[in-house]
């Protein structure tokens, strides 16, 4: 095996002492600033920029995968602490001249972007920076390019407040997002996946799956589909449960590029199951202004809708090629599974309970940490206890806890966590428990890195955009295209977002085009949160599209395959879930937008269960048999007449599906009855 390409790649346990601390010392800044809001949210977000700037130079090296050389890696990375150290410091001075830098101002400011824009390349390699350096240079060169490009022009003061100073650009939404929730959400499935959770939704979907025909595949889609709901990381699902699902997949026969495929359409989905979500979630809800439980339940469908979609081409595949699951006895009891380890669904059914209650991310996510912890190291110390009494008398107090969290204080809530500390550090193996929980507050600040540092560079576009107006001439653009052709519009977006997403994350790749495409969409009248969904998706679909797939180059080390290969079978896998947005987009009750009726809903959603599952026969070519080129071409066509919201087209979708469905099962009812 080749060398890790930095420290954060390693087990927590073999990092040098200085970066573990540093990575602690990031996440217990974290956790109390969201209990208790200390400071204001200004500093709030350079003291988190500061620390991911700290963490990455320590970790990153210039080029390659040698180890960073130690007094440039900490001289750069202090550089960074300081310029969030400065924004504290300086607070109240900052706000009184503002807008006017002084020459200490300038010089903080302009570090600030050269930094992040070189951390960003070391993480992420030259795609996003060099695009956030166009934009940039847009902002200072504007006013020379011909036509209704131009701007007013900006000096180099303007720009460097603009970007380094204020909440409109690399401090702006996305870091302000990435330095709350997102940072509680990445703890909060980090503690979850050191205490076993991982374990207990593979176990589970191994024994309802398991032995089932396919079974393999259809337990990556399913352990996945579990995976989303406490991490909305696309490629660490990737690589965590494909490290299990991929090599079974390949046991029992999948190709290695089917089953790299299988695993990276999954796990990519993750980012759009409710309650987490993705990153991007949390930084849409807060750019359109609307509580998060409406972007998860706007979510919801399209991501069962996913998932259905990507277990009904495994389901196909495994038919076409007569790939059968494991052995019954081989595959673990999903109920014992989760008679073992059910104390850990706790915390995250308290989250979904407290999201969809109408409370913010940052409470439940600070609840759903603190719960998680108390359960973690409750469990460590009961289990040493052998009175079932004592047991039972624990799990009622620990449920009394649960109930009584909107009463209880913060401060009470840590006293208990300090108490089952300090009872760890006494009991036989306590202190395992305890080993485990800071590996699980190191390994956040870990996962929080690449995403952390997206969002603050993508604030170069932002403020760029803010300042010069330009997003208003590209939706014009888009507008005079799509002027009288909505589909066209959707089609161009769709096509932006899978450009994008060949060089840069979701992340980025949602704000750049919800930034310039969303208003368009919105003025051509699709609903603001579906305009938004639609870029999403799409931004996380891009991850799988050639020839830049960044979760199947993830998948391709694990099965053994090109990433190429295997991106070409994830679009072939996700084939089914590409039309699930346009439908969204003719038909907002897919999203659970609008005013129609509980009938008119069931009827859309049983509708695009429909046209998934012809667009899957005819990817696939096969459903009782083998599917002729004319009858997948007929499948295609009644799948694409549901999706199209024209008259007369619903009915001409079900005609066709009639017509082939039946045709299909009467000619494969007369070959069986000819080979009896």
């Amino acid at each position: 095996m080749s060398a890790p390409a930095n420290d954060l790649e390693q087990s927590p346990a073999q990092w040098p002492k200085a970066l573990f601390a540093v990575a602690l010392l990031f996440s217990v800044f974290q956790i109390v600033t969201a209990a208790y809001h200390p400071v204001s949210t200004q500093v709030l977000r350079s003291v988190h920029v500061g620390f991911l700037l700290l963490l990455i130079f320590l970790c990153y090296p210039l080029w390659g995968r040698a180890r960073p050389w130690r007094p440039l890696a900490w001289l750069l990375g202090l550089a960074g602490m300081a310029t969030g150290l400065y924004q504290w410091w300086f607070e109240a001075d900052l706000i009184q001249r503002s807008g006017e830098l002084t020459d200490l101002d300038m010089l903080t400011g302009l570090l600030l972007i050269g930094l992040v824009f070189e951390a960003a390349r070391r993480v992420m390699g030259p795609a996003l920076p060099l695009i956030c350096a166009a934009f940039l240079a847009y902002g200072l060169l504007g006013q020379y390019l011909p036509g209704d490009l131009a701007h007013r022009g900006y000096g180099l003061d303007q720009v460097v407040n603009q970007l380094s100073f204020g909440t409109e650009g690399l401090y702006g939404t996305p870091t302000y997002v990435s330095a709350t929730y997102i940072f509680l959400f990445i703890l909060f499935g980090s503690f979850l996946e050191q205490a076993g959770m991982i374990k207990l939704f593979t176990d589970f979907a191994m024994g309802l799956f398991g032995h089932r025909l396919g079974g393999p595949a259809k337990v990556s889609v399913f352990s996945s589909a579990l995976m989303g709901t406490i991490t909305g990381s696309g490629v660490a699902n990737v690589v965590t449960t494909g490290q299990f699902t991929i090599p079974l997949m390949k046991r029992f026969g999948y190709k290695p590029a089917f089953a790299g495929g299988v695993e990276a359409t999954a796990s990519m989905g993750s980012q759009l199951m409710p309650p987490v979500m993705g990153a991007v979630a949390f930084i849409m809800a807060e750019t359109i202004n609307v509580p998060f439980v409406e972007v998860a339940k706007a979510a919801l469908v399209p991501a069962l809708l996913y998932f259905g979609s990507v277990f009904w081409m495994v389901h196909l595949e495994a038919k076409r090629a007569a790939l059968v699951g494991l052995p019954k006895d081989q595959c673990p009891n999903p109920w014992a599974a989760l008679k073992q380890r059910w104390y850990l669904l706790i915390p995250l059914l308290v989250l979904i309970a407290l999201l969809f209650s109408g409370r913010t991310p940052l409470f439940s996510g600070t609840v759903g940490l603190a719960l998680t912890a108390i359960v973690i190291l409750g469990s460590a110390v009961i289990l040493r206890v052998s009175a079932f009494k004592l047991r039972v008398a624990f799990w009622v107090a620990l449920g009394l806890i649960c109930a009584g969290f909107f009463q209880l204080g913060i401060t009470l809530v840590f006293a208990v966590i300090a108490a089952l500390i300090g009872l760890c550090w006494w009991v036989k193996g306590g202190r395992d428990t305890l080993t485990l929980c800071l590996h699980a507050l190191v390994e956040g600040a870990r996962h929080a890195v690449p995403v952390g540092i997206a969002c603050v560079l993508v604030g170069v576009i932002i403020g760029v955009i803010s300042l010069t107006g330009v997003a208003t001439t590209f939706a014009g653009y888009i507008l005079e295209l799509g002027r009288d052709n909505l589909f066209l519009s959707l089609l161009l977006t769709m096509l932006t977002c899978l450009v994008l997403g060949m060089g840069i994350p979701t992340i980025p790749n949602y704000i750049i085009t919800s930034s310039i495409a969303a208003p368009a969409l919105l003025e051509l009248g699709v609903p603001l949160l579906v305009s938004h969904m639609f870029v999403f998706y799409f931004g996380i679909l891009a991850d799988l599209t050639p020839p830049v797939a960044l979760a199947c180059f993830a998948a391709a080390p694990i099965a053994g395959e090109k990433g190429l290969k295997i991106s070409l079978w994830s679009v072939r896998i996700a084939m089914a879930g590409f039309v699930v947005p346009f439908m969204a987009v003719y038909a907002p009750a897919l999203m659970l937008q609008g005013d129609a009726g509980v009938l008119a809903t069931l009827y859309l959603i049983g509708k695009a269960v429909l046209a998934i599952g012809l667009w899957g026969m005819a990817a696939i070519g096969y459903w009782r048999g083998v599917l002729p080129w004319w009858q997948r071409l007929l499948a295609l066509a009644a799948g694409g007449s549901l999706i199209v919201a024209l008259p007369v087209t619903d009915e001409i979708g079900f005609a066709l599906a009639a017509c082939v469905l039946g045709l299909h099962w009467w000619q494969q009812r007369r070959a069986e009855a000819a080979a009896c």
